[in-house]
C-alpha cells in the first residue's frame, strides 16, 4: 500500500513538473467550422515540428510545446467567444493566445487579452479597429499583432487590384467597356469597410455599380439576391464573403448559368471541399486566397504539400497559426524568456518569412501590405481545380477564364 501511495504521488509530481515545463499556447477559433479546424491543424504542425525538434529554448532550458484547443463558437456567438477566452487566460492557464475569426468576437477577445497583458496573435478577424486599437492606446493594446489576413483597408487593395485584371478581360473579351458589377456582401462589421471602398472606389475603376446586397453570413438561399443581380444586368459579382453562404452563392449561381463572374473575398471557396459542397456547380467561382502550391515565400510550397499529406485537404488562411507558434519561437528563443514586453518588441522589430508572405508589422501591428509578400493570391475553380491566378509574376501562376471563353 505504502508503495502505491509513493508511486502515486511521484506520478504526481512528474506530471506537475511536465506541466510547468511546458508552453501553453491557446488555439481560439469555431471548431466546428473550417476556420476553427485551419487554426487548430496550422497549430498542430507547427507544434509537433518543434516538439520532435527539442522544443523551444527558454534563456537555455528547452521547453515544450502544449496546445489548448479552445472552440469559441464565435460565428454563433459573440458571448461565447469571450466566455471561451476568458477561461483559456485564468482557468487553463495559456501563456499565449492564437486565432480568432469573426470581427465582432475578435475585438471583444482583444480586451480580455489586453486586460490580462497576454500575447494576442490575430489569424482570422480583418476589421481595422483592432489595429486602430493599438495606435490610439500602445501600452494597453501592444500585445495585439494580426498575423491573417491583412486588414480590411488593404484586403481592398488587392482586391480591387485583382478586380482591374478582371474587368481589363472583360473590356477586351466580351467588348464592354463598363462592366457591371453588383457587391454582394455578408452582412457583418467586417465588411463595412470593403462595401464602402467599392462604392466609392469601382466608378473611378470605369465600372459601373449596379446595386449592392447583403445577405447573412449563414444564408442557406441566395435566390432572391442574385435573381436581383442578373436582372440588374452585372457582369461581375464582387463577393465579400466568409461564411457559409459562401457555399450558397456558388452553387446557385452555377444553377442559374449566370452569365456573371464572381469573384472577390469567399472564404469558403478557398478550401478543397468547396467543390462538393457546391455540388461541383461553383465553375468559375473566383476568390482572393493565401495558399497554393506557389512560391509566394520559399516555406510556401513544402507547407501546404505538408499539409495536404497530414489533412488531405489545402489550408486556408486561418492556418496562419503555424508561423504565428514559429513566430513565437523565434521571440521567445531571442529574447531568452516568455517575458510579454520582450517579445513584443521583438516582434515589432523583425521579419518573419512565413509560409503565406514575408511579415513585418506597422505601429498598429498590422502587417505592411507589399505586392508578392503578403497581398496573398487570386484563385478560380475551374472544372474542380482550384487554380492560382494572381499575381502574375509569382511562379505557378495560371490563366483566368471566363465563362463561356
Amino acid at each position: 500500500m505504502l508503495r502505491s501511495v509513493l508511486f502515486a504521488v511521484l506520478a504526481a509530481a512528474a506530471g506537475t513538473a511536465l506541466a510547468q515545463g511546458a508552453i501553453k499556447i491557446a488555439i481560439l477559433g469555431p471548431m466546428a467550422f473550417v476556420q476553427g479546424e485551419n487554426h487548430w491543424a496550422g497549430a498542430e504542425m507547427a507544434r509537433d515540428e518543434i516538439n520532435q525538434a527539442g522544443g523551444i529554448s527558454v534563456g537555455g532550458k528547452k521547453m515544450q510545446i502544449e496546445l489548448l484547443r479552445i472552440d469559441t463558437n464565435e460565428i454563433q456567438s459573440v458571448p461565447d467567444a469571450t466566455n471561451a477566452m476568458e477561461r483559456a487566460v485564468s482557468r487553463d492557464k495559456a501563456d499565449f493566445l492564437i486565432g480568432g475569426f469573426r470581427s465582432e468576437a475578435v475585438i471583444a477577445m482583444q480586451e480580455i487579452a489586453m486586460d490580462y497583458k497576454k500575447i494576442f496573435l490575430g489569424a482570422g478577424a480583418a476589421h481595422s479597429k483592432l489595429g486602430i486599437n493599438v495606435e490610439q492606446n500602445y501600452d494597453r493594446y501592444k500585445y495585439w499583432f494580426r498575423l491573417a489576413p491583412t486588414k480590411d483597408v488593404d484586403l481592398a487593395k488587392t482586391v480591387f487590384t485583382i478586380l482591374a485584371s478582371v474587368a481589363a478581360q472583360i473590356r477586351k473579351d466580351m467588348n464592354k467597356p463598363a462592366p457591371k458589377v453588383a457587391i454582394l456582401a455578408e452582412k457583418a462589421v467586417w465588411t463595412e469597410a470593403l462595401v464602402a471602398a467599392a462604392q466609392k472606389n469601382l466608378p473611378a475603376m470605369k465600372m459601373e455599380v449596379v446595386g449592392t446586397w447583403q445577405p447573412s453570413a449563414t444564408a442557406t438561399d441566395v435566390t432572391a439576391e442574385l435573381s436581383a443581380i442578373e436582372r440588374a444586368g452585372a457582369d461581375i459579382v464582387f463577393t465579400i464573403l466568409s461564411g457559409p453562404v459562401g457555399i450558397s452563392v456558388g452553387r446557385q449561381m452555377g444553377e442559374r448559368s449566370m452569365k456573371a463572374i464572381a469573384f472577390g473575398i469567399n472564404v469558403e471557396a478557398q478550401k478543397d471541399g468547396f467543390w462538393q459542397a457546391s455540388a461541383g456547380k461553383a465553375n468559375y467561382v473566383a476568390t482572393l486566397d493565401t495558399y497554393s502550391e506557389v512560391e509566394v515565400t520559399p516555406k510556401t510550397v513544402p507547407f501546404v504539400k505538408a499539409f495536404k499529406a497530414r489533412y488531405n485537404k489545402s489550408p486556408t488562411y486561418n492556418a496562419a497559426s503555424y508561423d504565428g507558434i514559429m513566430i513565437l519561437k523565434a521571440a521567445i528563443e531571442s529574447v531568452g524568456s516568455m517575458d510579454a514586453d520582450k517579445i513584443v518588441t521583438y516582434i515589432e522589430n523583425n521579419v518573419h518569412v512565413g509560409t503565406a508572405g514575408t511579415d513585418t508589422f506597422d505601429k498598429r501591428h498590422d502587417l505592411v501590405w507589399a505586392p508578392g509578400k503578403t497581398t496573398g493570391i487570386g484563385v478560380q475553380w475551374q472544372n474542380g481545380e482550384k487554380v492560382p491566378f494572381w499575381p502574375p509574376q509569382i511562379k505557378g501562376m495560371k490563366s483566368f477564364k471566363l465563362p463561356g471563353h
